[in-house]
């Protein structure tokens, strides 16, 4: 990615370390198998989910730390520094954006999957345009 000149004419953008995320096993399994089904439909989508969990530490349900972003959790982010944002991270049969219950399977919900509170991730949306995901928030789901 290029950018504007900086002081000592450098021009190149300075990309974020990806942040380290953690995934619940059950919720690795499915999603794996999700993204594999995707490749035809969406390659760019499956290739970035796949990445994003062949990189996540993988914990059982009770190891994720309770400020991680996970399936059925409730978050509160930022897009840029923008506005919050409160959404429920949910699979596709659940989603509904009428109700803030966003897809996994969006470029929002891949970005912020196995976040924890805090952390900010770098993030393309379906426009092709470059974004800087802020999580301020999790709630655990409901037992």
């Amino acid at each position: 990615m290029r950018g504007r000149p900086g002081a000592l004419g450098n021009t190149d953008r300075i990309v974020m370390k990806k942040p380290p995320i953690v995934v619940n096993r059950i919720d690795h399994t499915r999603l794996v198998q999700m993204a594999n089904g995707l490749i035809d439909r969406n390659p760019d989508l499956a290739d970035e989910l796949l990445a994003e969990l062949e990189r996540a530490k993988v914990r059982d349900e009770r190891a994720v730390p309770a400020d991680s972003v996970q399936i059925g959790r409730t978050v509160e982010f930022r897009l840029d520094d923008g506005a919050p944002r409160r959404v429920t991270l949910v699979y596709p049969a659940d989603a509904d954006v009428g109700v803030g219950r966003i897809s996994v399977l969006t470029p929002v919900g891949v970005a912020m999957l196995g976040l924890s509170a805090g952390q900010t991730m770098e993030m393309t949306s379906n426009d092709r345009r470059s974004h800087r995901l802020t999580i301020d928030t999790v709630v655990p789901a409901a037992e």
